[in-house]
């Protein structure tokens, strides 16, 4: 990365950051350029320079709250997604404890962030982030469970969606519910035992 990237880079760091405050004060429609501006240092002209409009900086701020998200917490990670062809099926199954209780508490802590973003749909289910989550760890893990590859988009379709508009509509109550509780309702919905009962080991 050179110098003036690094800059570029560094500069959308900061508004981000400083969206990411004004959103733990007031709801995204109340909010105008000119105070993410003046929050974060900058001038509109270095806005707009990163950002076409809200709605964009609301996008990228996503972005950057879920990758920072994957950073902490590793679960799609080359080691993760190298290892799908061995580890064991029931390590296999992403609706347990160990990996949604840790997601869960991040959308939480991160929940003006990402209420915001329920309102604007289209940003939180992103067919080309959900295709790159699917190719990349999703479909390798049907694979093993023996899922018909005419079935694998569907059920896909029920896992994300599935948990998603869990978790939106727990957003939508303000996150009253604990992250223990969501995880039982997650967990009580989908469950674990549809691709064991469904069509059982691929490894056979």
């Amino acid at each position: 990365m050179t110098k003036s990237e690094s800059k570029y880079f560094n500069t959308a760091l900061i508004i981000d950051k400083a969206f990411i405050e004004l959103l733990s004060i007031k709801d995204v429609q109340y909010i105008t350029i000119k105070e993410i501006c003046e929050k974060a240092g900058v001038n509109r002209s270095t806005f707009y320079l990163h950002y076409e409009n809200i709605n964009d900086l609301l996008e990228e701020t996503i972005d950057y709250i879920n990758n920072d998200f994957r950073h902490s917490f590793e679960l799609d990670g080359d080691g993760f997604v190298n290892r799908i062809e061995e580890l064991p099926l029931e390590d296999l199954i992403l609706i347990k404890r160990e990996y949604l209780i840790p997601y869960l508490e991040y959308v939480k802590g991160h929940k003006n962030v990402y209420r915001a973003a329920v309102n604007n749909s289209v940003i939180m289910r992103s067919e080309q982030k959900m295709s790159s989550l699917y190719m990349r760890v999703l479909k390798p893990i049907f694979i093993r469970f023996g899922i018909p590859e005419n079935e694998q988009k569907y059920w896909m379709k029920f896992y994300i969606n599935g948990v998603m508009a869990i978790v939106f509509e727990w957003l939508k109550n303000d996150c009253k519910e604990s992250v223990e509780e969501i995880f039982s309702i997650i967990e009580k919905c989908i469950g674990r035992k549809q691709l064991y009962e469904g069509h059982g080991s691929g490894d056979t």
